[in-house]
């Protein structure tokens, strides 16, 4: 990354500036004067010192979105079951892949119309929004601001992990081959060893080796799972089709916040050569993503038929220590990962160098760069000593800022930018993205959810309760209900809707009108399913452990 990788063009046309008193009956405009926005083409006046090429911007692309999350994807499955596993991660990945699009697209015909050849992500919103509606203008800072902070939070946030996971991946197999009790915190000051020499490296370009080593890295690996996955006949008949209404979150923030690269777009697609290759048929998007696509797929598909309901949260971890290639399996994932170091950091590094290059005298450029990067990574390392199992709190806000920048940010773009004439017939552009928007909003709740989960199973005792001389899977609280007058399924039914349906419903008229028809429609669903599920984890809770609770200590309920 260099002072200013992309410049503007000095022959770039400006839109020139006219009085009444400049034109008359006999006044002819020179074709070089005026350039409509169809016209100008951004890619023709961009300047860019280093640029990547197109092999190897699909390898940036594909890597961003091939990381650890994939091995998870047996786990997903095993929440959501066959068929749904496999048609909500194909529309998932659609999703997710036209969010990018509309991202992209968007910020050509905001070059275009701004005579400016080059936009990042924070620079698109902000630029959309000041030529938006005028009531919307005001966010135009807040966006910049909203997307840049969220990109570095998410990406500096994600950087510890790598750290903390390739340590374990290591700490696991060479304790485990050697019989050392080494402590997972040596691996990880081992660990920062590479991190620090990778996280010098600046320009996409020079990356590209690194990546493509990292996704043969984990081709390999994919290669030595479904190796063990096929080893012996498979079993499809015990599996289901559909889970439960229930551990869907489950699946769905893990396919989301696996497939998320959306932070490197807009980096891979600036720093291109031929920047016109990035979106079409084929393209570099499309062909990444339909790889991504079919790579979760299989994985997730056949990982769940081979291990089923003891599928873990890595794949690598199902596969039999003892065997070398397993063994081998998990070190090159961590291999891959260390790879992948340098291509996350460059996405927070880029913002944040932006923001503070200026102020920094030219000649100290070089030194400053090395000594803020080598801080930010010690720091890094740091967090990762104090607090090794901090998975679950970035889960939270990778959760939180991958829904937002990924799915709900370009909805939003896009239809500020092409407000309110240029919207399709019957605004179906709009009632796209409400639908996208809401789906967004699913996500940010769902992946909230299942980091908290995981944050309070983190710091709660796990301990069985025994007192009784029954586990917490053998006592059944439905058996031992004594209920002098008991109610029907039919009267719970009526006593259920009866306690939804009173008065509220009259202001639904109102409550449509503060929203709209498409979003009223769809809010008033989701707040419909978040509401429905949060009760049946009120009641579940209650069942599976409050009683059990009250068993063993005595208590009535």
């Amino acid at each position: 990354m260099g002072d200013e990788k992309v410049k503007a063009d000095p022959s770039a046309p400006s839109a020139p500036e006219y009085s009444v008193g400049d034109f008359n009956s006999t006044t002819k405009l020179a074709d070089s004067q005026i350039i409509s926005d169809a016209e100008y083409n951004p890619f023709e006046h961009r300047q860019i010192e280093k640029p990547n090429s197109t092999a190897g911007s699909l390898i940036h692309l594909l890597k961003s979105s091939l990381g650890t999350g994939i091995l998870a994807m047996p786990v997903a499955f095993k929440n959501a079951g066959l068929l749904f596993g496999a048609i909500g991660t194909v529309i998932i990945g659609l999703i997710c892949t036209h969010c990018v699009h509309i991202l992209v697209k968007t910020s050509h015909m905001v070059c275009q119309r701004t005579r400016i050849p080059v936009l990042g992500f924070a620079e698109t919103a902000e630029r959309v929004f000041q030529y938006g509606p005028a009531k919307l203008r005001p966010l135009a800072g807040f966006s910049k601001a909203f997307v840049d902070y969220a990109l570095m939070a998410t990406y500096f946030s994600a950087g510890c992990v790598y750290i903390v996971f390739i340590a374990t991946s290591f700490h696991d197999v060479i304790n485990h081959e050697t019989g050392n009790d080494w402590s997972v915190r040596i691996y990880i000051l081992l660990t920062m060893i590479p991190i620090l020499l990778i996280g010098q490296i600046r320009e996409l370009k020079y990356l590209v080796p690194f990546s493509a080593l990292a996704n043969l890295f984990i081709v390999v690996t994919f290669g030595i799972t479904l190796y063990y996955i096929f080893k012996d006949s498979l079993e499809f008949d015990d599996k289901p089709m559909f889970a439960s209404f229930g551990t869907l979150p489950l699946f769905f923030s893990t396919v989301i916040f696996a497939m998320e690269g959306i932070g490197v777009v807009m980096p891979v697609e600036n720093s291109m050569s031929k920047p016109q290759h990035f979106l079409g048929c084929p393209g570099v998007l499309n062909t990444a993503m339909g790889t991504v696509i079919v790579l979760y797929a299989v994985i997730g598909f056949f990982g769940y038929v081979r291990f089923g309901d003891e599928s873990k949260g890595s794949v690598t971890l199902n596969l039999p220590l003892e065997d070398s290639l397993a063994v081998a399996a998990q070190i090159l994932i961590a291999l891959a990962i260390l790879f992948t170091f340098g291509l996350q950091f460059y996405v927070p590094m880029d913002i944040l160098w932006r923001k503070i290059h200026d102020k920094i005298p030219k000649n100290k450029h070089m030194i400053s760069q090395i000594a803020l990067r080598s801080g930010i990574m010690i720091l890094m390392g740091g967090i990762g000593l104090a607090v090794p199992e901090l998975e679950p709190f970035i889960g939270l806000v990778g959760a939180v800022f991958f829904s937002s920048l990924g799915l709900f940010v370009p909805c939003v773009v896009e239809t500020v930018f092409l407000w309110p004439n240029e919207l399709g017939k019957f605004r179906w552009v709009l009632i796209k993205n409400v639908i996208f928007g809401a789906f967004s909003i699913f996500a940010l709740v769902a992946g909230a959810y299942v980091s908290i989960k995981d944050i309070v199973e983190l710091y709660t005792d796990s301990d069985e309760h025994t007192d009784s001389g029954l586990a917490d899977n053998e006592y059944d609280p439905f058996r031992h209900r004594r209920v002098k007058k008991p109610n029907s399924t039919n009267g719970t039914i009526i006593h259920m809707l009866k306690g939804s349906l009173g008065t509220g419903i009259l202001a639904m008229p109102s409550a449509f009108r503060n929203g709209g028809l498409v979003f009223g429609i769809i809010g008033t669903t989701l707040v419909g399913i978040i509401y429905a599920h949060c009760v049946y984890l009120l009641v579940r809770r209650d069942a599976q452990h409050t009683c059990i609770d009250a068993l063993t200590s005595g208590s009535s309920v």
